[in-house]
């Protein structure tokens, strides 16, 4: 099992980082030797294989997480701005803490795909006739030119970490359904290999970062003194729901926190 509470994964930060990006570099340097017979092979599948893939792929999209996300934190900060029952308040900014890591969580390496994609500019498989492997095209904006890295396959092992890092029991399904998209990516025809290995590592070091960040500020997660990173649990949640089995919980806020 992985061990999520580390602060960085695969022993990136640690002495010996540079053999884990070695390790990917030979990793997609592999992926681009077969790139071209892989994305053929997968896009040879039947009908009855690729129209779900069809549907399950459209998981990878950040719009139906990121919006959510966005919203519920806005509801849920302007409630705790308005409440004035202490325990109610104290609950709702801890709910507003979690939608804002999910948004950036997924949102910042999300964006980072975005940029690079369109930078780096390269072909989807459409192209390959006309340009190559690796062709170039000088339009920032035509999505048939930004196959690297995979903003589905990002979105997807993002919100895999993401959700890891609050319950280490979601981490394994969400993981599956990642490995999934990344695969629907391929067998559509939209991405290669590569870009979906390289998705897959901007997604989960994207998240990584996101919550170094809210622990170094204490937001959501605490740095223990051994370096490891856990999620602050949900107290208040567990105060709430204990008074009101006890039907202590007041139906109305009073007048003063």
């Amino acid at each position: 099992m992985a061990d999520l509470s580390r602060p960085w994964p695969l022993g990136v930060g640690e002495k010996r980082w540079w053999i884990t990006v070695g390790a990917i570099v030979l990793l997609l340097a592999a992926c681009f030797a077969v790139d071209r017979r892989v994305s053929l092979f997968a896009q040879g599948w039947p009908e009855a294989v690729l129209v779900p893939l069809g549907q399950i792929t459209r998981y990878g999209e950040s719009g139906w997480i990121l919006i959510p996300a966005a919203g519920l934190f806005v509801v849920t900060a302007l409630l705790a701005l308005a409440v004035r029952w202490r325990l109610m308040r104290t609950l709702l900014w801890q709910f507003a803490g979690l939608y804002a890591f999910i948004f950036v969580g997924v949102g910042l390496p999300s964006l980072f795909t975005t940029i690079a994609k369109r930078l780096i500019g390269r072909g989807r498989p459409m192209h390959f006739d006309d340009t190559g492997l690796f062709g170039r095209a000088a339009n920032l904006w035509d999505w048939t030119y930004q196959s690297f890295p995979s903003g589905h396959a990002t979105t997807a092992f993002a919100l895999a970490a993401v959700l890891g890092f609050l319950s280490e029991r979601w981490f394994y399904p969400a993981l599956a359904l990642a490995g999934v998209i990344g695969v629907s990516r391929v067998a559509l025809g939209v991405h290669y290999p590569s870009d979906v290995l390289a998705g897959a590592v901007v997604g989960l070091l994207g998240a990584y970062c996101a919550r170094w960040l809210f622990a170094r500020q204490g937001w959501m997660f605490v740095r223990r003194p051994d370096g490891r990173i856990h999620a602050r649990p949900m107290s208040s949640l567990k105060r709430y729901l204990a008074l009101k089995r006890r039907g202590s919980a007041p139906a109305q806020p009073p007048d003063r926190p």
